[in-house]
């Protein structure tokens, strides 16, 4: 087992000759450091417009989301705005009922993002999927991005797949319970993992 004060990169080279040539190519992933509380609403709400968009046609339409709300995403403001308004920015009806419905339970206290970083990454899971339209990938998301956690592990990702299946030179790429099993051997450092599983995928783009 990894002591704590070891390096994961370093860590993460030694064990798979894979890794280490992505480690060498693209060098130490950056830091990734937990969303401030205060923040949290803002950030899982975003993870929900990028659902299943590719990212410049998600930029726009967060940006879009943003300026109706006039600059700040907050619970209330959400509350506030008309369906009209979130659709003027390009949400989807799916997209804007599940983010009413997280600034809905944030407000009643149903969700609590402010003390959810004490949570293990399996009660966020099950403490954020209650809300409508947030499945394992969203959480999944705001585990890795907002509360920077180390060692997760998303499956049901498809970039990660694909790179996996592209960096480690598979036939198919995995399924999300293939995935599952082959990640084992990089905890506590999935995190790590994933982050270069999608460099992967910007590597064989650039191939073209």
């Amino acid at each position: 087992m990894a002591s704590a004060r070891d390096d994961p990169h370093r860590v993460l080279s030694q064990r798979d000759k894979t890794l280490a040539a992505l480690i060498e190519r693209h060098g130490p992933a950056p830091r990734r450091r937990a969303v401030r509380a205060s923040d949290r609403f803002a950030s899982l709400a975003e993870i929900i417009v990028y659902q299943q968009l590719a990212g410049r046609a998600a930029a726009t339409i967060h940006g879009r989301f943003v300026a109706v709300l006039g600059g700040e995403v907050t619970p209330e403001r959400v509350l506030a705005a008309s369906p009209e308004m979130l659709a003027s920015a390009g949400l989807s009806g799916a997209k804007a009922v599940s983010i009413r419905d997280l600034a809905d339970k944030v407000v009643t206290g149903e969700v609590s993002l402010g003390g959810i970083g004490r949570l293990s990454d399996d009660t966020v899971v099950e403490h954020l999927t209650q809300v409508r339209g947030i499945g394992p990938w969203t959480a999944d998301m705001f585990l890795l991005g907002t509360l920077g956690r180390p060692d997760v592990w998303p499956t049901g990702d498809y970039g990660v797949r694909a790179g996996f299946a592209a960096a480690w030179e598979l036939a198919e790429v995995p399924t999300a319970v293939e995935l599952t099993v082959l990640g084992e051997p990089f905890r506590p450092y999935r995190s790590l993992v994933a982050w270069y599983c999608w460099r992967a995928v910007d590597d064989r783009s650039a191939a073209g």
